[in-house]
């Protein structure tokens, strides 16, 4: 990203000189609290105090598309969220800079704590993305085969999958037959490192994945991750949902395409851990084709 060397600098050198000068401008003089960035890919995530509160600024370099989508998202389908109080609130953007800004909300990340742990959580997380996928619905009639194919792509690229199990994948999605599809606002990482929780009350952050698609993608990684052997949050995220949108033949699709883009981009970034979950993912989504 261009990033420049932090001596005196109040961003610490983390962001570019055009997005540190558009900061200030729209914050006045900003005070950098703490990096809250993964490190993994080129996305900046700063906790910064201003003279009226603390704010998040994301910021990204210029072939990084995830900012766009959350611009996106926050311009027309986070709204319902964060008049409940339950998402922030976009305070500022230049999307040709690739940086935003949003309110900071207070709470912890469910993830690896208690309440990853409760059905109430999943319950009010049911009932949230309720709220996200009402909004709008569409009739795509390419989503399918423009998914299918992104998962060959993947297959394309340099990865550590077992010969015979990617060629168990290639096989399996040559033979889907991609239709129409439903599609709606999908926030496209909905788990619980991307939730946080303050007095019993969920709130929802990251929205960098947004797309319309259809609304079963947004259970894919809760489904192999949260809810394996723990069918009591599964029954409450549905519950709280008021429906389940999944239907098996789409759905085990679904999961395979998850599964191939996670091995892959997780070796692609050197993540070790979670290329052994995708290897894992993979091998438990061809074993749902063998259930006919």
């Amino acid at each position: 990203m261009g990033q420049r060397s932090g001596a005196g600098q109040w961003d610490g050198g983390l962001l570019s000189a055009e997005q540190s000068r558009l900061a200030e401008g729209w914050l006045g003089s900003p005070k950098l609290v703490a990096d809250l960035s993964w490190g993994i890919v080129d996305t900046k995530v700063l906790k910064v105090r201003t003279a009226t509160g603390q704010v998040i600024i994301k910021a990204a370099g210029p072939s990084n598309h995830h900012l766009g989508r959350e611009v996106a998202a926050h311009n027309a389908y986070t709204r319902p969220l964060a008049g409940l109080g339950r998402a922030a609130r976009l305070l500022h953007s230049d999307p040709d800079a690739n940086i935003l800004v949003v309110e900071y909300l207070e709470g912890v990340l469910v993830e690896g704590t208690p309440a990853e742990q409760v059905p109430e959580t999943y319950a009010q997380a049911g009932e949230l993305l309720k709220v996200v996928h009402s909004q709008e619905r569409r009739c795509d009639d390419t989503c399918e085969a423009r998914a299918t194919a992104k998962a060959f792509a993947w297959l394309d690229r340099d990865h550590r999958v077992d010969p015979s199990i990617e060629l168990e994948a290639r096989s399996r999605l040559a033979e889907y037959r991609p239709a129409p599809i439903t599609v709606v606002p999908t926030h496209g990482d909905w788990q619980p490192r991307n939730w946080l929780i303050r007095n019993g009350e969920l709130r929802i952050i990251d929205f960098g994945r947004f797309d319309f698609r259809p609304a079963a993608t947004d259970l894919c990684r809760l489904a192999v991750q949260q809810w394996r052997g723990r069918p009591e949050l599964e029954k409450a995220f549905l519950e709280g949902y008021g429906t389940d949108p999944r239907s098996m033949e789409v759905w085990r699709i679904d999961l395979l395409r998850e599964a191939i883009g996670t091995a892959v981009w997780a070796y692609q970034v050197g993540d070790g851990n979670f290329e052994r979950q995708g290897h894992r993912m993979l091998r438990e989504a061809l074993d749902r084709f063998q259930l006919d």
